[in-house]
């Protein structure tokens, strides 16, 4: 797999997580992400489901009026991560109305991945949702969407 051509920061790999946390997505679009199997991708995908579940709501103590929730969250109206950025990587998040999640993981110095994630969500409705054989929740196995995915992110 190619790096994406069209900027000088890539993007790594996409990922969408249906509203109960299951994997129905993903593909590396770098020569540089670790090769992962199948039950990892699986399993970042629930971890990161049920982490931006409770950062979504916060967590009230008890014992005292600590709240932990994520930064801004009042700004945020309790929609849990939108991003996470670390050394290596920058992953960004959109969640629709209906709790399914995008994710894109690219370089940290990618700055345009609002507009990315919203083109991805519209080829998703374009592609998936539109498509009369595709049953929701399951496994996204589809060539046309593959390929305007690739076309898309090698645009960027």
């Amino acid at each position: 797999m190619s790096e994406a051509k069209g900027s000088q920061f890539p993007v790594f790999s996409v990922f969408i997580i249906n509203k109960a946390g299951g994997l129905i997505y993903n593909r590396d679009f770098s020569s540089s992400v670790p090769k992962l199997n199948s039950n990892d991708y699986l399993t970042l995908a629930s971890t990161f489901h049920s982490l931006h579940a409770i950062t979504g709501r916060g967590i009230q103590s008890p014992q005292s009026a600590l709240t932990l929730s994520p930064e801004h969250a009042a700004a945020m109206a309790n929609n849990g991560i939108t991003c996470l950025e670390a050394r290596d990587f920058r992953l960004q998040c959109y969640q629709t109305l209906t709790g399914i999640k995008f994710l894109v993981t690219a370089h940290p110095s990618h700055q345009t991945l609002d507009k990315l994630l919203q083109s991805i969500y519209l080829l998703y409705t374009d592609y998936v949702l539109k498509n009369p054989f595709y049953e929701l929740d399951m496994p996204i196995r589809m060539e046309q969407f593959d390929a305007q995915m690739a076309k898309l992110i090698n645009q960027r």
